[in-house]
């Protein structure tokens, strides 16, 4: 089995990368994040690899990172997620975006990806929640710059923990606004001092 490949790219169309490693050319198929990050023809790239074995085709999957990779392979055990549609889903979020969404049950986050349409996303959704585990999820640990610039003045901790959250949510796609209100919403209801915790429960706020 292949599990990582490193050489040359020598060409990069559409979603298929060449990848000449030792003077052989490896076709691997990868995601919009993964073509992204690895560079332009010419560059040296390493690969991370997943292979599919079918009766009529092997095919190789890149990824440029752990997490990507794993996603894949747990993406995969979902009945009708196939390779293509977890190459789109990949493409469409990132593995944290993907866990939060998930443990939130944020249908509406998986739907943005070609070819996941709602009742796909739902059953993504069941069969996964209680697989996120297996998969590092990362909480963005401060806030945006355009928040550090508000809050340039001293802040009470209510408002501090209030804004780290809202940046967070910011920073997984969605607008300030949107996510100032699902953190308010939260915090009326019920009292939250985790921070991961609010995020959650903004996500699912969010996604009712």
């Amino acid at each position: 089995m292949i599990g990582k490949l490193t050489g040359t790219l020598d060409q990069i169309s559409g979603n298929t990368i060449i990848l000449d490693v030792n003077g052989v050319g490896y076709v691997v198929m990868a995601g919009a994040r993964t073509l992204g990050a690895i560079g332009r023809a010419g560059d040296k790239a390493s690969l991370l690899i997943e292979t599919i074995v079918r009766e009529d085709a092997i095919t190789l999957y890149g990824f440029a990172d752990a997490a990507e990779r794993q996603w894949f392979k747990t993406l995969t055990t979902v009945q009708g997620v196939g390779p293509k549609v977890c190459l789109s889903i990949l493409s469409a979020c990132t593995p944290d975006q993907l866990a939060l969404a998930i443990g939130a049950k944020d249908v509406s986050m998986l739907t943005r990806a070609d070819g996941v349409g709602k009742k796909l996303a739902e059953r993504i959704v069941t069969e996964l929640k209680d697989k996120t585990v297996a998969v590092p999820v990362v909480i963005p640990s401060g806030p945006s710059p355009e928040a550090k610039q508000k809050r340039a003045k001293p802040a009470n901790d209510a408002t501090s923990f209030t804004e780290d959250a809202v940046s967070a949510l910011v920073n997984l796609g969605y607008g300030r606004s949107e996510a100032y209100q699902a953190v308010h919403s939260v915090l009326q209801k019920s009292e939250v001092k985790d921070l991961g915790a609010l995020i959650t429960q903004s996500l699912k706020e969010m996604a009712a």
